[in-house]
């Protein structure tokens, strides 16, 4: 805003009043100056809430009902309940365990986080063990709907592409999960990676979002978020796709065994193929 688009007597009590803002300010839901298409252009290309306009001095009545929508779906991720029979359904032929975390509901979990980071101790004794190379855990996190429609499929993209003798735990479901909770069923199970698929925070453009987190030789209480690489926002067709976040999966893990470690040391370079060595 520039000076000379408040005239006198437009500020009161600090406020700006209706029909004040003017020389190209969005009015009712439309761009002045010729600049509607442009918006409608930047808007195909993001989520982001840009250019909505307004009516009066308020948002127009349609963007305010759709930004009420979005934030009760974020809600309803939250604290709609995990189903892991329907992941395990959608995980024909793969051996799966189920667990808990030490929050024993929905509300303590979202109090307690510190709970939500450790194995029931009933269901650490039921886990299998083993020399696996990797476990993948899938978590409901902070959106069971992002792992109800998201976690099946890119565990079956990521198994696929994984090299031969490779040795996979059977999948760990995990209620009122979050993430280092992988850590504590790895060492259990005896894995040396931990790739945990998780249901993250959801935000006002997407309560749908899956994260990956890849942890290599994690020890509970020792390791940190910088010991972690995460992979966000997996949720096609608006984010990641699940062969690309298989494909980053599995050059992390392969290089995860080289360095012998994961986190801040380990990079992802997957996307630097093909590009010169001079611009790198």
């Amino acid at each position: 805003m520039t000076l000379n688009q408040i005239t006198d007597g437009q500020i009161t009590d600090g406020q700006i009043t209706d029909g004040q803002i003017t020389d190209g300010q969005i009015t009712d839901n439309q761009i002045a100056d010729g600049q509607g298409e442009l918006w409608a252009s930047l808007r195909l290309r993001t989520q982001a809430r840009i250019g909505l306009g307004r009516a009066g001095s308020a948002l127009p009545t349609r963007h305010r009902l759709e930004l009420q929508a979005a934030h009760a779906a974020a809600r309803d991720a939250v604290h709609s309940p995990f189903d892991p029979d329907a992941v395990a359904a959608r995980l024909t032929g793969t051996s799966v365990v189920r667990v808990r975390s030490a929050a024993p509901d929905r509300l303590t979990y979202l109090q307690r986080p510190d709970l939500g980071r450790r194995l029931n101790p009933v269901d650490r004794a039921h886990l299998p063990t083993g020399e696996w190379d990797v476990v993948f855990v899938v978590a409901d996190g902070l959106s069971s709907r992002a792992v109800h429609e998201h976690a099946a499929a890119l565990i079956r993209a990521t198994t696929a592409r994984l090299p031969s003798g490779t040795r996979v735990a059977p999948v760990v479901l995990a209620e009122q999960a979050r993430v280092a909770l992988g850590d504590d069923i790895a060492h259990a199970m005896g894995a040396t990676a931990v790739v945990l698929l998780v249901g993250e925070r959801p935000g006002m453009s997407a309560a749908d979002s899956l994260g990956a987190y890849l942890t290599h030789r994690p020890v509970p209480g020792v390791t940190t978020d910088a010991d972690r690489n995460c992979l966000s926002n997996i949720r096609p067709p608006l984010g990641l796709d699940y062969e690309t976040a298989a494909g980053k999966l599995v050059a992390l893990l392969a290089r995860a065994r080289e360095l012998g470690r994961s986190g801040v040391a380990l990079k992802d370079e997957t996307d630097l193929a093909g590009v010169p060595e001079r611009i790198l």
